[in-house]
């Protein structure tokens, strides 16, 4: 399994814990509004998924088109489409060995893809930080662990899935 293999793992694994966790609260809580971040779960998720469609999208020289819907039931599998989209073009530019190759980005500069597949992911770190956060103040108990050193020991059969 080599880093960037890695990465994509705990990415996914990551927003799924998520995803778990927050699958059975209610509308209200998915919509209580904090001082943090996009303000709530709702938002929060559904900029994470946005940036993955627009970066994926602005990667292969597309239009940028999303779909509309982003109601709660819609965003998990939005989420999945969208990912199993990036990351198949992340590793087919990486097997092509076009990290240092250049596109056109949203600022209308060239970005080499060896940046910009990072920094989604980074991206989604950021954002699932603030996710933590806003179900902290919500008062859920536990607040899933998620970071990248626990992911490997689950990986690997050291902890149990919870």
């Amino acid at each position: 399994m080599d880093l960037l293999d890695r990465l994509f793992a705990h990415d996914r694994w990551a927003t799924i814990v998520l995803f778990d966790t927050c699958e059975p609260l209610s509308g209200e809580q998915w919509h209580t509004q904090f001082d943090i971040g996009h303000e709530n779960l709702h938002a929060t998720f559904g900029h994470l998924i946005g940036n993955i469609e627009a970066w994926t999208l602005i990667m292969q020289e597309q239009p940028i088109e999303l779909d509309d819907d982003w109601s709660i039931p819609h965003l998990r599998p939005r989420w999945e489409r969208g990912y199993d989209a990036f990351e198949s073009f992340s590793r087919q530019i990486s097997t092509e060995h076009r990290l240092d190759d250049t596109f056109i980005d949203h600022f209308d500069a060239p970005q080499t893809f060896g940046a910009a597949i990072p920094h989604v992911i980074l991206h989604d770190e950021g954002h699932r930080t603030e996710i933590l956060h806003i179900l902290a103040r919500l008062g859920i108990d536990p607040v899933p662990e998620i970071d990248h050193a626990l992911w490997d020991f689950h990986r690997r059969g050291l902890f149990a899935a919870d």
